[in-house]
């Protein structure tokens, strides 16, 4: 069976979804092609020759671009049998049947790919052998939880390391970034978590020595720093620390980075001191936002002293913490954003925070827990197939406007290179304009800044847009929308 996997979007990282299934595949003797069309062109003689394309889809903007790339993908090879694995997949079923997917996967999903191309390998040794294009158009959906025995991904065919995001250290150096995951899954049921409605509080460790190995590949290649991909690193702490723990014995230099909720920050304090002493360059954390009503809504599981708590102990630890947030939901006012730049500005965080993160839109995809309040169901609009969304409008339309436009101002502040005190002096302008702030108005004087140190960050930003760019489209092998891209209130820049 010739196989293609492909990857069009992971936040700067080489994908591990491409990389495990392909040595789950290669073991049972399948020739395999990984695309990652982040970093690649898309190669059309694979296409054309595969009997199996599947498509990767962990993230919202995977997904949409993914939606524009399959059409393409069936100009190439009618014959081919199309499958949709990740995150994404299950909960945009009814969608993704009606482009002609075939083969639907979530959760732990490389067993469940093996055994896909095993039936369509049997179809096709059979005497009269059916095309693809010609058999009923059945989907194939699961989501499987059950514990998987993993082994060691496959990397090979994958764009180098070099081609993938770096570390920017605060002198200016950079270094080369691996990927791996521990785990997948969360044990949390945040309310507007794309996790939730497939592992629904399930989390499946990655055992040890399989993120050992991989680990070790990828420092054989070049990677002198680790990003951890898990949703919480500390969903199992002692897992996590066993695997740092013996990373750090046997490569004293490498470092790492890792993502952590802050309750569990707090909870397990004393693994913090352990992780900044193995190399953790930086923790990563959803604080989304510092209005504790909101928090409540979102089920975050903090409250905005547990998380100015957690900023403290990193502070006494000399440890990076960069928050992310959810800044626009329906219940932001003009003064909670202005709260929340006013934190930013006393606490020293222009640096932690990456100035896309002031203008994320809270999303609404499909299976999201928020459609159970209340007051979510009443301003969603219906469900949005293209989009892949409900969409919702702000009781205040100027907080739409002022979103759309903080996010064109980091946009810009990015392209030129400005810093992020520059562009946060820009946005904080931005919102004082948009709550009708005047000169005068001592509430709306933009704060002194802290003299803040630079920290060590990812060369990409953490975060996913709703709407991909047209330089993300150009990626994909020239797949271009078909209409134009939605207005900013209607889902650009949303969270995840």
């Amino acid at each position: 069976m010739k196989t293609v996997l492909i990857s069009t979007y992971e936040l700067g990282h080489q994908p591990f979804g491409l990389a495990s299934p392909a040595a789950w595949l290669r073991a049972r003797g399948d020739q395999v092609t990984c695309l990652d069309l982040s970093r690649e062109e898309l190669r059309e003689d694979a296409i054309r020759e595969a009997d199996f394309v599947a498509f990767y889809v962990p993230m919202h903007t995977a997904t949409r671009l993914t939606a524009r790339l399959i059409e393409k993908v069936r100009q190439l090879n009618a014959g081919a049998h199309l499958c949709l694995y990740g995150l994404y997949a299950p909960v945009n079923e009814a969608y993704f049947r009606g482009l002609g997917v075939q083969t639907i996967l979530g959760g732990e999903f490389e067993d469940g790919l093996v055994q896909a191309v095993a039936r369509v390998s049997r179809r096709s040794t059979e005497a009269n052998p059916i095309r693809e294009s010609q058999a009923p158009q059945r989907v194939t959906a699961a989501v499987t939880l059950e514990r998987l025995n993993f082994i060691l991904p496959d990397r090979s065919g994958l764009p180098p390391l070099e081609q993938y995001a770096h570390v920017v250290l605060p002198d200016g150096r950079s270094r080369v970034a691996g990927y791996t995951e521990a785990s997948r899954g969360c044990k949390h049921l945040c309310r507007h978590c794309p996790i939730v409605p497939v592992y629904k509080g399930v989390f499946r460790a990655v055992p040890r020595e399989v993120v050992l190995a991989d680990i070790r590949q990828q420092v054989t290649a070049g990677a002198r720093h680790i990003t951890f991909g898990d949703p919480d690193f500390f969903n199992g702490p002692a897992h996590a620390m066993a695997i740092v723990d013996a990373l750090h014995r046997e490569f004293p230099t490498v470092t790492y980075d890792v993502t952590i909720k802050v309750e569990h920050l707090l909870k397990h304090s004393g693994h913090v001191r352990a992780l900044r002493d193995s190399g953790c360059l930086f923790v990563t954390t959803a604080a989304e936002s510092l209005d504790n009503m909101v928090l409540r809504r979102l089920d975050k599981g903090h409250t905005r002293s547990d998380f100015l708590a957690a900023l403290k102990a990193f502070r006494d630890l000399r440890m990076a913490l960069q928050p992310t947030f959810v800044p626009f939901t329906p219940w932001t006012t003009p003064e909670s954003y202005r709260d929340l730049l006013s934190v930013i500005a006393a606490q020293g965080l222009v640096d932690n925070v990456t100035p896309i993160q002031l203008g994320i839109r809270l999303l609404i995809p499909a299976g999201s827990r928020l459609l159970e309040l209340e007051d979510v169901r009443r301003i969603a609009g219906e469900f949005d197939p293209a989009g892949l969304l409900y969409p919702w409008k702000h009781a205040d339309p100027r907080m739409d406007a002022l979103s759309a436009q903080v996010q064109e101002i980091a946009a810009e502040g990015e392209k030129r290179k400005q810093s992020r005190a520059d562009i946060f002096a820009a946005i904080w302008r931005a919102a004082a304009a948009a709550a009708g702030a005047g000169a005068a108005d001592s509430a709306w004087q933009m704060p002194a800044l802290p003299a803040g140190q630079p920290i060590p960050r990812l060369s990409e930003p953490w975060y996913c847009c709703a709407e991909p760019t047209q330089d993300q489209f150009i990626a994909i092998g020239g797949a271009r929308p078909s209409a134009p891209p939605p207005a900013p209130v209607a889902g650009a820049g949303d969270f995840l």
